[in-house]
Formats: structure tokens, C-alpha cells, sequence
């Protein structure tokens, strides 16, 4: 059984006022669902970001304004929120202390799009490397 003490999390930082860590994925033995531990402060937001696998929030500390679409929704302290599949969906603290945040997905590896950062597009992959086909080889000449 793998086990995470919250407070002890390396944090990298992601966006501007954003802390993130994903402590369990693929990569690191689960099978069929990773989590997401981050921390905001105030003023700051996760930008608007799609996941390929729904993701349950569950705010540990904190109050937040979550955005799903054209919807925005108050969450504080204790209250949770579920996200579908490719939503776009973001996260503002409107707190005057850190939002923490703990997200659960209902897949081990999770691609994270974020389509419009400072920076450009940006796309996060958690947990291991996803499968794909590759390429097609020529075929190797016939011989006569």
C-alpha cells in the first residue's frame, strides 16, 4: 500500500501563486485512478485546463470560485465538485488564505491541456508515457 502525509508533499510550482504535486498515477503503481494535491494563494488561479479522465475536488482548506464551462461556483472548506472528462474547468482563490485542494481522477495516467497560458499552449502528461502506435516501417524490398 502506498501512503502520502500531505504535509510532508514536494510542491513544484506550476503557474504564478499554483503549488502542485501528483502523488499517485501510473508511475507510481496505481491502476485506475491518480491524485492531485495543489495549493493556491490568494489572488491566484489554475488556469482553465481540460483532463482526459474525471476528476472529483475536494477542497481541504480554503474558499475558491471553481469554473466548469460557462458556470462558476463558490467552494469552500469541505465541499467538493465533480469535473466530466475534457470540461474545461479552472480554479481562483477568492480567499484571503491558501486554497488547498485535493483532486481525485478516474484514471492512473491523465493528460492535462491547458490552451491558453502566458507561455502558449501547454500539455502536462501524469503518470506513465500513454501508448501509441508507431509509425508505419517500409516494408523491406523483395528479393528476387
Amino acid at each position: 500500500m502506498n501512503t502520502v502525509d500531505l504535509s510532508t508533499l514536494e510542491l513544484v510550482p506550476n503557474f504564478p501563486g499554483l503549488r502542485v504535486s501528483f502523488p499517485f498515477h501510473s508511475g507510481t503503481g496505481t491502476a485506475a485512478s491518480a491524485a492531485v494535491y495543489f495549493e493556491v494563494d490568494a489572488g491566484a488561479f489554475l488556469p482553465t485546463h481540460t483532463d482526459s479522465s474525471e476528476e472529483l475536488l475536494l477542497v481541504l482548506e480554503g474558499e475558491g470560485e471553481a469554473s466548469l464551462e460557462d458556470e462558476t461556483i463558490p467552494l469552500a472548506t469541505g465541499q467538493m465538485a465533480a469535473i466530466p472528462a475534457m470540461a474545461p474547468h479552472g480554479i481562483r482563490n477568492v480567499g484571503d488564505d491558501v486554497l488547498r485542494v485535493i483532486g481525485f481522477f478516474a484514471g492512473s495516467t491523465v493528460v492535462h491541456t491547458f490552451p491558453d497560458t502566458p507561455e502558449g499552449a501547454m500539455i502536462f502528461v501524469t503518470g506513465a508515457p500513454v501508448p501509441i502506435a508507431a509509425p508505419l516501417e517500409e516494408p523491406a524490398p523483395a528479393h528476387a
